[in-house]
């Protein structure tokens, strides 16, 4: 099973794994949330998430979700992805969001490249535009 590591700007790492336990009872196994704080150092950054990358290394490898590309959770990600002293594979992925959150824990026993492109596809699906009024 992978396991997905969110890196995000304070606190919306942390809202999406409450997210997360709010629809499966707890957080789920391997799933971590690391805030970023705009007044962080990005090697303070970059450690915590190599830590949490570490704790969460499944059999399948590491799926790590950011918020935005170019930003210090996607460009810290993207550093830890490409250091050679992981022998599991890393994806990053950015622009996380809710329905992306779901897919990947729902697909987390396929191998990582699958599990990429289903979060990957979860996210885009998961921004509509509606049309009409919503009636609860």
């Amino acid at each position: 099973m992978a396991g997905i590591v969110i890196v995000a700007h304070t606190p919306l790492a942390s809202a999406l794994c409450e997210f997360a336990a709010h629809v499966f009872g707890e957080i789920p196994e391997r799933v971590i949330a690391i805030d970023v704080p705009a007044y962080e150092d990005t090697k303070q950054t970059q450690s915590r998430v190599l830590e949490a990358v570490q704790s969460a290394q499944g059999g399948s490898g590491t799926l790590i979700l950011t918020d935005i590309m170019g930003a210090t959770p996607a460009n810290v990600a993207s550093r830890v992805a490409n250091m050679p002293e992981f022998k599991l594979p890393i994806a990053v992925l950015t622009g996380v969001n809710l329905p992306m959150l779901l897919r990947a824990i729902g697909h987390r026993t396929e191998s990582l490249d699958s599990l990429t492109e289903k979060a990957l596809l979860g996210g885009q699906q998961g921004v509509l535009r509606l049309r009409e009024s919503v009636k609860i």
